[in-house]
């Protein structure tokens, strides 16, 4: 999709922005605070933010957006930067990840904005990981053990070989990416034996620590090369930090072990189907697991190529089907889906090529 990704409706008409939304709004409410939201943004999303942020003008929620930097490209044949000027097309340009959380907080003010309204820590997440909601008990854990910085991991499953996991270098905990890996250690990477869990980017960040940093300069953060091909077929090179990184920067760093509920994010339309099924309700802007299905676990599912863009996705489904008792699904080629659908166990469907699959209203696995 293009624009803001958090604009995305995701579960009963809601976006990812307005179940975070929710969510700070509940916690202010029973808690008599006032906790503002912060959106970090690029030049790609910053006026579609805006104008969607504009709903909850009349709310009582304060949400603060900053913009995160903007590099150039570079060619990866001649190392040339892609644009000439300045003002090149932004096709040119890219945001460098996450990891610019830091230098961004600083130059836009909000770092001392926060400190001179009294805030003491920050948490930090992706938008569209539906399973990071701001947990007292693990703040109140900070404050009790002095940590000035906390990196929530989880166990790695099936779907997350290709998350970061954290290792110890040097005399301190360090995030390793899957890009900073040579190719003949990358099996060994994903395997669940030897890394058994993941980042899962959610951190806790005490800000009096992070404006010490800072005064020292920039944060130095570990590079991650990120090759791409743009729409017209050349071969780039972007060059990024990821915001787990300042781990190490950081005297007393810690991790902590949380429940996969934790780590719900949505990277594809197979997500997408997993998030608005049955499995999940919503309250107060948190996904709750039915009580009714049997396994604490999610089901595996596996959408091929022609549900890959969201507009496909959704023209192949009448409605959701019913998975509260799905162990696993694969669905490749030219699948539709009628309504009142029910799948369970293991269900593996595909179309040839030039064939059609229409699944009838009301069928069942």
């Amino acid at each position: 999709m293009s624009g803001a990704k958090s604009a995305l409706e995701v579960k009963d008409g809601m976006t990812f922005l307005d179940l975070t939304v929710a969510q700070v709004q509940h916690l202010n409410r029973i808690r008599a605070v006032d906790i503002p939201l912060l959106l970090m943004t690029s030049f790609n999303t910053y006026e579609d933010t805006l104008r969607i942020i504009q709903k909850y003008a009349d709310q009582p929620i304060k949400i603060l957006t900053f913009n995160q930097s903007k590099y150039p490209r570079i060619f990866t044949d001649t190392l040339q930067l892609c644009p000439r000027h300045a003002r090149d097309d932004k096709k040119h340009w890219y945001p460098p990840g996450h990891g610019d959380l830091y230098d961004s907080l600083v130059r836009s003010g909000i770092l001392d904005r926060l400190l001179a309204d009294g805030k003491e820590y920050l948490f930090v997440s992706n938008s569209d990981n539906l399973g990071a909601v701001a947990d007292q008990r693990i703040l109140q854990h900070i404050v009790n053990t002095g940590t000035d910085f906390l990196m929530e991991i989880t166990n790695k499953g099936k779907a997350d070989v290709k998350g970061g996991t954290l290792i110890q270098y040097d005399g301190s905990l360090r995030l390793l990416e899957l890009a900073q890996v040579p190719s003949e250690h990358v099996d060994d990477f994903k395997s669940a034996r030897k890394f058994k869990i993941i980042n899962t980017n959610n951190l806790w960040i005490n800000l009096k620590a992070l404006k010490m940093i800072m005064a020292k300069g920039s944060m130095d953060l570990d590079i991650i090369v990120n090759p791409k091909v743009t729409d017209d077929g050349k071969c780039i090179i972007q060059l990024e930090t990821a915001a787990g990184a300042a781990i190490r920067h950081f005297r007393n760093a810690r991790a902590i072990t949380v429940p996969r509920s934790r780590f719900l994010p949505v990277k594809s339309c197979s997500d997408l189907l997993l998030i608005r099924s049955d499995i999940y309700s919503l309250k107060d802007g948190q996904l709750i697991m039915g009580d009714n299905r049997m396994f604490s676990t999610v089901p595996v599912i596996k959408l091929g190529d022609h549900f890959k863009k969201i507009q496909d996705f959704e023209a192949r489904f009448k409605k959701i089907p019913t998975i509260i008792d799905l162990d696993h699904l694969t669905v490749a080629g030219d699948v539709h889906f009628g309504k009142g659908v029910t799948l369970r166990g293991t269900v593996i469907i595909i179309a040839n090529e030039s064939q059609k699959i229409d699944i009838p209203d009301g069928a069942e696995s």
